[in-house]
C-alpha cells in the first residue's frame, strides 16, 4: 500500500512517477500545483476550512485492476458488498467500474461494448492506451486554473472514468462507476472524461459513499463531457458522502448542434457540498436539462444548482431544483443562466422548490439570469414552504402517524426527480431519505 500525505511539488512528481506517466502529464501536474498554491478559496458560498496538510492525496490499495470480482482484495470487496455493489452489478448492470480511495480496483468490459468499439475504462488506463484521443479532450473544457479545486485536481488527479462512444452507437444499458472514500483524512480526486460522438447516446451513472470519521475528508473531482452533433448523454449521480466530507466538484458539458445533455443530480450527504453541473449550448438547437435534489440535515450545507450557457440560436435549457432542509441543515440553490446575444430564439425555464421541515433550518435561492437578445426569454419560479399542516392533518386523519405522514409528503415533493431514475436507484434513494427524517 502506498500513501502520500500532504502535498508539495516533489510529491506531485512522485504521483506521476508512480503512475509512469508521460512527461507532458508530469509538467501539467506541476503547473496545476503551482496554481493551486496561488489561488484562494471561492469568494462565494459556504466557508471552507480545509487543512490541506492533513489530507492523504494518494492511496494505492492494489497493484492492478481486475475484471473478476472474486480477485478483488477481500477487505475492499467486503466494503463494496456492504453498500450493495455486488448485488447491483449482478442483478442489472453489465458495465461497472469501482474506485477505492485513489485507484480503480475493478472494471468490467462487456461484450456489447467491445462489439461496438466503445472505450470504457479508468482514466489512467486511457492516458496510456489512447494517448492521442485523451490529449485531444483532456483539460480543454475544464481548465486546471479555473479555481483552487480544479487546480488541486489537476495536480493530484487519480482514477475516474473515460468513455468514448463512436458515431451512431447506442448502448442499451447504463454504464456505471462507484467511488468510495474509506479512510480518515482521505482525498479523492478522480477525473472523468466522456465523449459521445455524432448520432450516439449514453447513460452513465455513478454512486459515491464514505464512512464517517471525526476529521474531514475532501472529494474534488472534475468531469468533462463532449456531446457531439445529434448525440445525447445522461449523467446520473446519487451522492451519499458522509458528514465529514467536503464535496467540491466541477462538472461541465459542451453540446453541439441538436445535441442533448441531461444532468440527474442527487445530493443527500457531505459536510459541505458545492456542485453546479453546467451545459454550454454551443450548437444550434442544442438542449440542456438539469434535475436535482439536495437534502441538508444536521448542520450540513448543500450549495447546489446548475449553469446553462446559451451560445447558439434555438437552444433550450431546463432546470428543476428540489431542496429539503431539516434538523439545522442549509439547502440552497445557486445557479446561472446566460443567453448570449447570438443565441436568438432561445429559452430557459428554472423551477426551484424548497421544503423547510423545521424552524432551525435554512434555504436561499441565489440565481443569476441574463438575456442578451430580444428574441429569447427566461422563466424563473421559486417557492419556499414548510410542510403543510393541512396535508399533515389530512394524512393523520386517515390513521397515518405524523412521522410517516411527513415522509409521504417529502417523497411526493421529490417525485419529479425519482421518476428519472431506474427502479433500483429510486428504491435506494427512498431508503436513504427515510434515514434522514
Amino acid at each position: 500500500m502506498k500513501v502520500i500525505k500532504s502535498i508539495d511539488e516533489e510529491k506531485v512528481r512522485e504521483i506521476s512517477n508512480i503512475k509512469n506517466e508521460p512527461n507532458w502529464m508530469t509538467e501539467f501536474r506541476v503547473n496545476a500545483y503551482k496554481k493551486f498554491i496561488e489561488l484562494s478559496n471561492p469568494t462565494f458560498g459556504p466557508k471552507l476550512s480545509i487543512d490541506f496538510d492533513m489530507i492523504n492525496y494518494y492511496k494505492k490499495m492494489t497493484d492492478e485492476i481486475t475484471n473478476d470480482w472474486d480477485l478483488v482484495d477481500h477487505d475492499i470487496k467486503d466494503t463494496f458488498d456492504k453498500i450493495g455493489l455486488i448485488d447491483s452489478e449482478r442483478k442489472y448492470l453489465d458495465g461497472v467500474g469501482a474506485q477505492f480511495e485513489s485507484e480503480v480496483v475493478y472494471h468490467n468490459m462487456i461484450k456489447e461494448l467491445i462489439d461496438k468499439n466503445v472505450i470504457f475504462c479508468d482514466t489512467d488506463t486511457a492516458l496510456k492506451k489512447y494517448p492521442d484521443l485523451f490529449k485531444e479532450y483532456f483539460n480543454h473544457l475544464v481548465k486546471y486554473d479555473e479555481n483552487k479545486y480544479t487546480a488541486l485536481n489537476g495536480a493530484v488527479w487519480s482514477g475516474g472514468t473515460f468513455i468514448y462512444i463512436p458515431p451512431n452507437t447506442h448502448i442499451e444499458r447504463p454504464l456505471q462507476s462507484y467511488f468510495r472514500i474509506n479512510s480518515k483524512n482521505m482525498g479523492q480526486f478522480e477525473r472523468t472524461l466522456i465523449i459521445v460522438d455524432e448520432g450516439s447516446s449514453l447513460h452513465y451513472m455513478e454512486g459515491c459513499t464514505a464512512p464517517t470519521y471525526t476529521s474531514d475528508s475532501l472529494h474534488a473531482a472534475v468531469v468533462e463531457i463532449y456531446v457531439k452533433k445529434n448525440a445525447s448523454c445522461r449523467y446520473t449521480t446519487i451522492q451519499n458522502w458522509s458528514s465529514d466530507v467536503y464535496n467540491l466538484v466541477t462538472k461541465r458539458a459542451i453540446v453541439e448542434e441538436n445535441g442533448l445533455m441531461e444532468w440527474i443530480d442527487g445530493n443527500v450527504g457531505s459536510k459541505v457540498n458545492m456542485k453546479y453541473p453546467c451545459c454550454i449550448l454551443k450548437g444550434k438547437g442544442s438542449k440542456g436539462n438539469c434535475i436535482s435534489i439536495a437534502v441538508a440535515t444536521n448542520n450540513q450545507i448543500q450549495d447546489t444548482g446548475a449553469k446553462m450557457i446559451h451560445l447558439a440560436p434555438n437552444t433550450v435549457s431546463n432546470i428543476i431544483s428540489k431542496s429539503i432542509a431539516a434538523k439545522g441543515g442549509n439547502a440552497s440553490y445557486r445557479g446561472t443562466v446566460n443567453i448570449s446575444k447570438n443565441a436568438l430564439n432561445s429559452e430557459s425555464t428554472i423551477k426551484c422548490d424548497t421544503i423547510i421541515v423545521d424552524d432551525i433550518s435554512k434555504s436561499d435561492t441565489i440565481p443569476v439570469n441574463k438575456v442578451s437578445n430580444p428574441t429569447s426569454f427566461i422563466e424563473h419560479e421559486a417557492t419556499v414552504s414548510k410542510i403543510s399542516k393541512d396535508k399533515l392533518f389530512y394524512l393523520m386523519s386517515r390513521g397515518i402517524n405524523e412521522e410517516k405522514a411527513k415522509e409521504l409528503i417529502i417523497m411526493g415533493f421529490i417525485d419529479k426527480f425519482r421518476e428519472e431514475l431506474p427502479m433500483e436507484y429510486a428504491v435506494e434513494l427512498n431508503n436513504l431519505l427515510k434515514n434522514y427524517f
